[in-house]
């Protein structure tokens, strides 16, 4: 699967675009880790070092990271989870 990525205004936020539906109908915010126990790829996102947050859209994820985190070792673990 070829997994686009495009910036958000937030530079601690990541969109990714999988080219395949996330969520049939509305959408889904994990908060915490907690939150994201009902979503095996929600919780597999969190359990990444650095994440902090999970969104699923329509057809996109967005995934927030912490400001120590750095993309360039962060993007590749998510892709890979996705």
């Amino acid at each position: 699967m070829f997994i686009q990525t495009e910036n958000t205004p937030n530079p601690q936020v990541l969109k990714f675009l999988p080219g395949r539906t996330v969520m049939e109908a509305g959408s889904q915010d994990f908060r915490a880790p907690e939150e994201a126990q009902v979503s095996p790829l929600a919780a597999e996102i969190f359990g990444l070092d650095g994440v902090n947050r999970v969104f699923f859209g329509a057809d996109f994820i967005t995934v927030g990271k912490l400001a120590s985190a750095d993309w360039d070792h962060l993007k590749a673990p998510v892709l890979a989870a996705i």
